[in-house]
């Protein structure tokens, strides 16, 4: 029944943005002839299909127009999102038309062009393979011995139809460049199709890092079927956190929940913090895996020294970072909570429209840091900010 609702929203959505656009595209001078309407009529309705009619040919085995189809329609998911944006600004401008008259139909025109052209940049945006991030982070209770130990961060990669083995090796090897000492998944690995991320199982088991692949699930695992997904991590030989900690060094825990949205919206919530660190001294230090930046004080408050999250994408399409940052407190880097760092990962993925627009996909290389020691062999109280420098 969630489901039910959550899909007849969406689709609800989908018709008005489209009915909006097509609206105030039929008012340009380029469609006044009858038969450029009944043009725009059409391709509207092709547009409107395009996405879901891809998948479903993609799943009854028409794999290669399915994917087509799928992509254009991701595509055009994303244009209409700036075609909506640019009209509802001059509709405001001019008051759904009752004023500025003689310039409504050229400022129309002007926003057809600036939102195909937005739409263009970020489909480049989209195409540019993942920045790596490096980051040095102070953490309360880090033994000397875990003293620059390098944790890379990966987050919503979201393979499936649209992202698959060309965009996962190049992510790899990027991963492999950093030199990790382990490797951290926050959720949203998989899209939305366990089966089609299970062919892509011999690549995935070349990630490796000495002290091991450690995953948690996200929404999208869990869309995709969560004992699917778990299945699937595990035979990629991740350490799947299911409400656990496991100790890689003297003194370091990592540890992780799977993601609470998800669970919540096909079933119960499955998260639980205090079941994760139930084999935790006091004291010691925690790197902790959950994919939604939610809970930031409950998990400071727990002992937590790193959190490491994804699920925004960073806002993924300007000005969409406006919403995102409406629900989420820290949408994208990395901020201090108490003597916790929390850093939030825009992903190396994308979901929908294939395009990301001033938010770049990353991967992030974390260099843990035991607390500097002052002269009477005190520790000193953690910095404010973790260090950060970008490479390509």
């Amino acid at each position: 029944m969630r489901f039910v609702v959550f899909f007849s929203v969406v689709l609800g959505i989908w018709l008005l943005e489209h009915l909006y656009v097509g609206w105030r595209l039929s008012s340009l001078p380029i469609f006044a002839a009858p038969k450029a309407r009944q043009g725009l009529l059409v391709g509207l309705a092709v547009a409107f299909v395009s996405y879901p009619l891809g998948r479903w040919l993609f799943h009854l085995g028409w794999q290669g127009t399915g994917r087509v189809l799928e992509y254009l329609g991701a595509l055009w998911m994303g244009a209409l999102f700036f075609l909506l944006a640019a009209f509802l600004v001059v509709d405001v401008l001019t008051l759904f038309g009752l004023v500025l008259r003689p310039w409504v139909p050229v400022l129309r025109s002007a926003a057809v062009i600036l939102a195909l052209g937005a739409a263009a940049t970020a489909w480049v945006g989209g195409l540019m393979p993942p920045r790596t991030v490096e980051l040095e982070v102070e953490m309360p209770g880090l033994p000397a011995a875990a003293d620059g130990l390098i944790v890379t961060h990966l987050s919503d990669l979201h393979l499936g139809t649209l992202i698959g083995d060309r965009r996962l090796r190049s992510v790899i090897e990027r991963i492999d460049a950093t030199q990790p000492d382990l490797v951290a998944i926050t959720g949203d690995l998989v899209d939305a199709d366990a089966g089609v991320v299970e062919a892509l199982l011999p690549r995935l088991r070349t990630l490796d890092a000495p002290l091991g692949v450690f995953a948690v699930l996200g929404n999208h695992e869990y869309y995709a079927g969560a004992e699917r997904s778990r299945a699937l991590l595990r035979d990629a030989g991740f350490a799947l956190l299911d409400n656990v900690a496991i100790e890689v060094v003297p003194g370091l825990w990592v540890a992780g929940v799977p993601d609470g949205r998800g669970s919540a919206q096909t079933g119960e919530r499955e998260d639980d913090l205090r079941e994760a660190l139930a084999g935790v001294e006091d004291g010691e230090a925690i790197v902790f895996l959950q994919h939604s930046p939610e809970n930031e004080a409950v998990a400071a408050a727990a002992g937590v020294g790193l959190m490491l999250d994804g699920h925004t994408h960073g806002g993924q399409i300007w000005p969409f970072h406006y919403l995102v940052r409406r629900a989420f407190t820290h949408m994208a880097g990395v901020h201090r909570v108490g003597s916790m760092t929390q850093v939030v990962s825009r992903g190396a993925g994308q979901w929908g429209p294939p395009m990301r627009l001033f938010a770049r996909s990353e991967i992030l290389r974390i260099s843990l840091r035991a607390p500097a020691v002052n002269a009477d062999g005190a520790g000193d109280e953690p910095s404010g900010s973790a260090e950060e420098r970008e490479s390509s």
